[in-house]
Order: structure tokens, then C-alpha cells, then sequence
């Protein structure tokens, strides 16, 4: 049976956009025969990284903060598939970037050189084989994903471990909705996250409806900026 840990990194936690998103990928999983354990990084207590290397020079892999990521390592060590599921902050909510901060002690303390750049890799008792990002933002155009998307991208390469691909929605607050799109969207959600466990792979096609436009970005636009003016006009009332 394949293990998946899957965090959300969403400030609303289980209420917000994201959660919207993840339920129905977590399903699909599910259905194709995962064991998936669920974490909000919120609801974790996970300090800040203090950079003093412990994990590295003086006792790899071993973490010197006694916070919840000591019962966090020993899961992500044993899951063969690891979920980052984000809202698009100014790039990463807090703790969602403390506890990928925390993930050193995952890595081998040697490193290579690959593709240009000096990366390093799991350590051999650490399973994660496939790494995947689900991000969900506020903002109408897919443009808005590219620095989370490059930060689950890296981290991957890394530490050398596939990117198995990126489920990303925007305009994800109208997914609140009851509308065919919806519909569609939620459907190719389980399907992807199905396909991922069954075969390994995030089908393009499914991607493509998971991510698809619910309105236009005119109607995004008018819509927002509305709400705006309205807001505006009952304080100067």
C-alpha cells in the first residue's frame, strides 16, 4: 500500500480554499487504494529553523527541536508520496514555510552537482519518492502559481526525488459553488489524485479541467472590484 502524507499549509485550515481542493485529490487517492495521513501546518506546533546545522554536522538527520515535526519525520520518512498543499501568499503562509524549512534533516548531508546547481538527496531510510504540489490562489490567471510552483519544484530536485506534477486553482474561492464547472472541477480532482496513486502520473488533460477558468477574467475583475466600491461607498455613508 502506498503512503501519502499530505500537508496543508492554509491559515483556514479544513474551512479554507484549499481544503476545498485537497478533499476530493485525498479521495481519489484514497479510492485507488492509498493510506493518506493529513496534516495542517497550522495546527502543528513547528518552530522556526535556528540554522545551526545539527541535523548536518553534528548528528545527521536528527533535529534538535523538540516541537511536533519529531512526530512528523518518522511519517514522512515511511510515505512513499508527499502532498504540499498551499495558498499563494506573498509566496508561503509562515508555517507553511517553517515546516518545509524543518525538512533538512531528511537530507543527506553530501553533496552533487546536477543540472548547474549543487543539490543533495533524501537519506536512504526516507521513502518519498514523488513529490507533489496542490495550490490554490485568489487571483484569476494560472501566472500567479510560478514562484510556489518553482519552490515545490526545487525542493524536489533537491533532493532528488520525481515532481510528480501540480494541481492549481485559481479563483479557488468559487469552487464554493454548485455549477457544472464545479462539478467537473471536483470530479477530475478525484480522478487525478486516483491516477496518481494507480499509475503513477497526473494525467495533462485532467490538469487542464482541474485548473479551468469558472468565469471570465472580465467577470472576475467586475465582480471584485464591485465588491470594492461597495465597501468604499457604505464607509463614506
Amino acid at each position: 500500500m502506498i503512503k501519502v502524507v499530505a500537508i496543508n499549509g492554509s491559515a483556514k485550515m479544513e474551512k479554507g480554499n484549499t481544503a476545498l481542493v485537497l478533499a476530493p485529490f485525498i479521495d481519489g487517492m484514497k479510492k485507488a487504494g492509498a493510506s493518506v495521513e493529513l496534516f495542517y501546518a497550522k495546527r502543528l506546533n513547528v518552530k522556526p529553523c535556528t540554522a545551526e546545522f545539527y541535523c548536518w554536522n553534528k548528528k545527521p538527520g536528527q533535529c534538535h527541536i523538540d516541537d511536533n515535526m519529531q512526530m512528523l519525520y518518522p511519517k514522512l520518512r515511511r510515505a512513499g508520496i508527499l502532498v504540499l498543499a498551499t495558498p499563494v501568499y506573498i509566496p508561503l503562509p509562515g508555517e507553511m514555510q517553517n515546516l518545509i524549512n524543518r525538512l533538512c534533516p531528511l537530507f543527506e548531508p553530501i553533496l552533487e552537482f546536477r543540472e548547474g546547481r549543487t543539490r543533495a538527496r533524501f537519506h536512504a531510510g526516507v521513502n518519498i519518492r514523488k513529490i507533489v504540489l496542490a495550490s490554490t490562489c485568489g487571483w484569476w490567471e494560472m501566472g500567479n502559481f510560478g514562484t510556489v510552483l518553482r519552490i515545490a519544484e526545487e525542493f524536489a530536485k533537491d533532493v532528488n526525488a520525481e515532481f510528480a506534477g501540480a494541481v492549481l486553482r485559481p479563483h479557488a474561492y468559487l469552487m464554493r459553488g454548485n455549477g457544472e464547472k464545479v462539478k467537473n472541477v471536483t470530479d477530475a480532482l478525484r480522478q487525478v489524485g486516483y491516477e496518481l496513486v494507480r499509475k503513477g502520473r497526473m494525467p495533462k488533460k485532467l490538469l487542464e479541467v482541474t485548473g479551468q477558468p469558472l468565469i471570465s477574467e472580465e467577470e472576475y475583475r467586475r465582480s471584485l472590484n464591485d465588491d470594492y466600491e461597495k465597501v468604499k461607498n457604505k464607509e463614506k455613508s
